[in-house]
């Protein structure tokens, strides 16, 4: 059976798109000033230059807002055909950052050198693997939901991108992009039957990645009592909830930050919502939250109406995307909290990063593209009903009134 999302579909006076442009413009400046404020101590002490990071991150935004806007005018039609291409491309990025032509960075290879600038691999192939099971679902869709044959293949061609994933080694971008995956086949009809066995098999395999990785291990040890090793394995969180307590209800003020010289490190990428946390307090902390709330029911709402226009790809596409956004967000937000184990995902255009930056604005500009495609299809639709209603009102006789003096029986 097919889940039944609302989500205020039919609503005809709400306009996702406003909605989805607006968060996503407050989320993008507000992190160009968090990055400002939490990285210009760091990099004025380390590089000789405290504008560094920030300077980086608006060229990313604006190199991200032209291909948002390029994407924008690419029709939808184009990733649904070239779904064999894109997954071809992505499997290619994931073996390639696995040779020595891969950088490894804090013992990690996921970056491929591109000249002036790094390239995170997995922010790509998420991009394209999810297009190729949006295109995998919209053709099977009745395969799909109705055989194990077809339940089975996409999440083999997922599998392979995990494992490859795993070796670089990257977990937190394979649970995200697994987790999108099978959030895109269940809004597609799959009944709970199928899934729930494979998401349990799915959390017995990552509890046993997780134990068998001595890094992940202390990890883990490290996220259930951070306390314990504070000025070790558990320093970096310990130093993110000092942030949060430091900040209270209002927050110390923009740039009037402690956490951010030289306590926590990676102040600026993945630890910058508790930065937020700090000069902002409680209130600033729940409104990025509000704002990443908003963007992803925008994107929600875009995708459910394409899907209920008969956009099948769209729709899906559009749940994937939308998915990756929205769980990169809850796992950066849970670990910067301590409500995760430390993985190292950006907070979606708020932390510093061209990969991410360029990926999640490419991925806005696809939604923007949808909801276009939507609206002009409904205009379309209600251009051709016109007609044919006033070719009915015509051919509907009028009553003549009845003669003066008549009488009824």
């Amino acid at each position: 059976m097919k889940p039944n999302l609302h989500l205020a579909s039919g609503n005809p006076h709400l306009n996702p798109l406003l909605w989805l442009l607006f968060s996503a413009s407050a989320l993008l400046m507000i992190g160009v000033i968090m990055i400002s404020s939490a990285s210009m101590d760091v990099a004025a002490e380390t590089l000789g230059n405290g504008f560094y990071y920030v300077t980086r991150q608006v060229i990313y935004a604006a190199i991200g807002l032209a291909l948002g806007l390029a994407v924008a005018n690419v029709p939808v039609s184009w990733w649904q055909r070239s779904g064999w291409l894109l997954l071809a491309i992505a499997m290619v990025l994931l073996v390639l950052v696995l040779t020595p032509l891969g950088r490894e960075v804090n013992g990690a290879t996921r970056w491929l050198p591109m000249g002036i600038f790094n390239i995170q691999v997995s922010e790509v192939a998420k991009l394209f693997l999810v297009a190729y099971v949006a295109g995998y679902v919209d053709r099977r869709r009745d395969e799909l939901v109705s055989t194990w044959s077809g339940f089975l293949k996409p999440l083999m061609v997922i599998g392979v991108a995990s494992v490859l994933l795993l070796m670089e080694p990257d977990f937190g971008a394979t649970v995200v992009l697994a987790a999108a995956s099978l959030g895109m086949i269940f809004l597609s009809g799959v009944s709970l039957v199928r899934l729930i066995p494979l998401v349990a098999i799915a959390g017995v395999l990552a509890a046993l990645l997780v134990y068998l990785e001595p890094y992940r291990m202390a990890r883990m040890q490290s996220f259930l009592n951070p306390w314990a090793d504070p000025f070790d394995k558990g320093y970096q969180l310990v130093q993110s909830l000092i942030a949060f307590g430091r900040g209270d209800w209002f927050g110390v003020g923009l740039g009037n930050s402690i956490q951010k010289l030289f306590y926590l490190p990676e102040a600026h990428t993945d630890f910058i919502f508790a930065i937020i946390a700090e000069e902002f307090g409680l209130f600033g902390a729940l409104s990025v939250l509000a704002l990443f709330m908003v963007l992803v029911l925008s994107g929600l709402v875009i995708s459910r109406r394409a899907e209920q226009s008969g956009m099948g790809f769209a729709g899906c596409f559009g749940y994937g995307l939308t998915l990756i956004i929205g769980l990169q967000a809850v796992v950066n937000m849970g670990v910067s909290t301590g409500l995760l184990p430390t993985k190292g995902l950006t907070l979606p255009l708020v932390s510093y990063g061209g990969s991410s930056m360029l990926v999640t604005c490419i991925a806005l500009g696809i939604l923007i593209r949808i909801e276009m495609e939507r609206m002009d299809r409904a205009a379309t639709a209600a251009e051709e009903e016109k007609p044919s209603r006033q070719q009915r009102s015509r051919t509907i006789p009028r009553a003549r009134p009845a003669a003066v003096g008549a009488t009824y029986d």
